[in-house]
């Protein structure tokens, strides 16, 4: 009965925010905020969900970038969840094909994220380059879920050593966006659907003491570690209410 009443609200909510969304991206296309702002709005959708949100963002990070920020991605909540972590100063990489969305897809490209085609490796490699190109230009952060797919319960899929080789290139530090347990998280019939804990952490410089591969390893590791931390953290708050 509740999801009959949840279901119509989130669209509206979405449509609404949406629109809201087109209309600032119309008036300042790509602005270097336009996805920090995007982010907090759709963040709003979580609570029509029954569902707290808490974000954590380490002091060092409230500084400003540039950053290269990497985020374990779950599935389709990410949007309502961990985005709401989205710094000031961030675009997102993500698939070309997000451009053919209806409205949601033009609020995307607008907004100034960057867009791969991953069917052809020739042009990941030129995007590549161009993100490089524009964090150097603009000093802006980039977001990359580095499994390059939704893990839907899968737990923390390997990653893949794009982001990492960006934080080297540019020479600019790796923080990590981790978001506690998701997968069957969320109950469209159920009111209170309990916490998600989003931790921002500290900056790291990719230095010469590890090669890309382990340094993708390590960053692997320390995902990991952060997220078991979480949901431990998640499971005894819930565990007192």
């Amino acid at each position: 009965m509740l999801a009959l009443i949840r279901i119509p609200l989130v669209l509206l909510y979405f449509v609404v925010v949406n629109l809201l969304l087109l209309l600032i991206c119309l008036v300042r296309p790509f602005h270097r905020d336009n996805v920090h702002h995007g982010a907090r709005l759709y963040a709003g959708i979580s609570r029509l969900l029954g569902v707290r949100v808490v974000v954590r963002v380490a002091e060092e990070v409230k500084a400003g970038g540039p950053y290269v920020f990497i985020g374990n991605h779950q599935n389709s909540y990410d949007l309502i969840t961990i985005c709401a972590a989205t710094q000031p100063g961030t675009v997102t990489v993500g698939k070309k094909s997000l451009v053919w969305v209806p409205l949601m897809g033009q609020v995307y490209w607008l907004s100034g994220n960057i867009l791969i085609d991953r069917l052809n490796s020739s042009k990941a490699s030129s995007t590549l380059k161009q993100t490089i190109r524009k964090i150097k230009q603009r000093r802006i952060s980039v977001w990359i879920f580095p499994e390059g797919t939704r893990s839907n319960g899968r737990g923390l899929l390997p990653f893949k050593t794009g982001a990492f080789r960006i934080a080297r290139e540019t020479n600019e530090p790796v923080c990590m966006i981790c978001a506690s347990e998701l997968h069957n998280k969320i109950k469209w019939n159920r009111w209170n659907n309990g916490v998600v804990l989003v931790d921002v952490t500290g900056p790291v410089v990719l230095d010469d003491s590890r090669e890309l591969k382990e340094w993708t390893q390590y960053f692997y590791q320390q995902m990991q570690d952060k997220l078991e931390q979480l949901n431990k953290e998640v499971a005894e708050l819930e565990a007192k209410a």
